[in-house]
């Protein structure tokens, strides 16, 4: 008689649109937080980052110990490489010099080698096999430079490009709508959709926090860094408290797609 195969719970959430939406929250709060620490409160770049990468490492270690998915923890450390990512992207594109393309394609290669070694270590990079401390560890380290990468990349399209912030949050919000029709529409590795889209909604959210928050003049709205961040800090909470969340789960052995 066959047994039913044991599942094993993953400590990350499913991939819903409750998922998606808080990610973006989380990305937009990783603006407005970042640089109300380097700019608003001047600690500048570089202390900004080393003050933001260890509250990522403490979240990202209180993660991994967990015994089960916790989604205020979850989101914690998402928002912690969010705003280690916005400092991070900064100190390379400004205070080192790199600049926007510089700093993207430089970050973009560190984000495929650690896929690379992900996948060469464990056969694949889905998200639906976060089951073991290793494929956490890897599962975070893509996360944090993706969204420093994507940091970078709201910048280059924003500042450089000529599009303005709310220019450069129509394109990137128009790529994720590429890639839900994809999703939805053709048979495409769901697994490249996803780290396409959680890549996406890095520089979406960088091009609307620098939209609320930058002034006038330079195209945005002028609202105070710390309150932005504030109010979509309590947004997220209420997403969190409210919109229904549950770890991802697979049967064991199950053969995932890369």
């Amino acid at each position: 008689m066959n047994r039913p195969p044991e599942i094993a719970l993953s400590k990350v959430p499913e991939v819903t649109l409750a998922f998606w939406i808080i990610k973006i929250a989380a990305t937009t709060l990783g603006e407005t937080g970042g640089d109300a620490l380097s700019m608003t409160m001047h600690l500048g770049y570089a202390l900004s980052t080393a003050v933001f990468f260890s509250l990522f490492i403490g979240a990202v270690a209180a993660q991994v110990a967990s015994k089960s998915f916790s989604p205020l923890l979850y989101w914690a450390v998402i928002v912690a490489t969010t705003t280690a990512g916005t400092t991070m992207a900064d100190y390379a594109d400004r205070s080192l010099g790199i600049g926007y393309v510089g700093g993207s394609l430089m970050l973009f290669t560190i984000l495929m080698i650690v896929l690379g070694l992900w996948w060469l270590s464990m056969g694949t990079v889905s998200v639906n096999n976060i089951t073991s401390r290793k494929a956490e560890l890897f599962y975070w380290m893509t996360i944090l430079f993706s969204n420093t990468l994507g940091t970078a990349l709201g910048d280059f399209l924003a500042d450089s490009s000529g599009l303005g912030y709310e220019g450069a949050a129509i394109v990137f919000a128009g790529a994720l709508a590429l890639v839900a029709g994809t999703y939805f529409y053709t048979k495409v590795s769901r697994t490249l959709l996803f780290w396409s889209a959680f890549i996406l909604t890095r520089p979406l959210g960088a091009t609307v926090g620098d939209l609320l928050t930058k002034p006038i003049a330079n195209g945005g709205l002028n609202l105070s860094r710390i309150s932005s961040s504030l109010i979509i800090t309590i947004f997220m909470i209420g997403c969190i408290l409210f919109m229904s969340q549950r770890a991802g789960g697979h049967p064991q052995g199950r053969e995932q797609n890369p």
